[in-house]
């Protein structure tokens, strides 16, 4: 489903109510369309519409448009050079040499360390949509 972060919220009211029609008062889809657009209405009034707009998107949006990569490096000694210089954060998403990291604290001491973490365009080039997973020796019998 494609995302549009402009959608009208009268709109959206106008086309629940049209749909409501169609189903006898106290049905159950007649009782969840009114959920459906009292939570709407709700959250305009309460002017959390953007606040709603951001979650709705973050919902839609697949992981491969929704991870952001912070800093992209050509080999593993740049990253590493980046890293020691302070200016990684902890949970920061990096690319080194085409490959997904993730930086994360050392595990004794105060620095911090990258931990391999495909990113999602990885993931969609060794599984792509539709194909499916080879099992390996530890997934078998579950």
């Amino acid at each position: 489903m494609k995302y549009n972060p402009h959608f009208d919220v009268d709109a959206v009211l106008d086309i629940l109510r049209t749909v409501n029609e169609k189903y006898p008062e106290g049905s159950p889809e007649d009782e969840a369309i009114r959920v459906a657009a009292v939570a709407l209405f709700y959250v305009r009034e309460r002017q959390k519409l953007e606040d709603y707009r951001e979650f709705f998107r973050s919902f839609y949006t697949p992981a491969i448009d929704y991870i952001v990569v912070a800093q992209t490096f050509a080999t593993r000694e740049e990253a590493e050079a980046w890293l020691a210089s302070g200016q990684a954060t902890e949970g920061e998403r990096v690319r080194i040499a085409g490959e997904g990291f993730r930086v994360i604290p050392e595990r004794k001491g105060n620095g911090l360390r990258f931990l391999r973490n495909p990113l999602p365009e990885e993931l969609m080039r060794k599984y792509p949509p539709g194909s499916e997973q080879e099992t390996g020796p530890d997934d078998e019998g579950s």
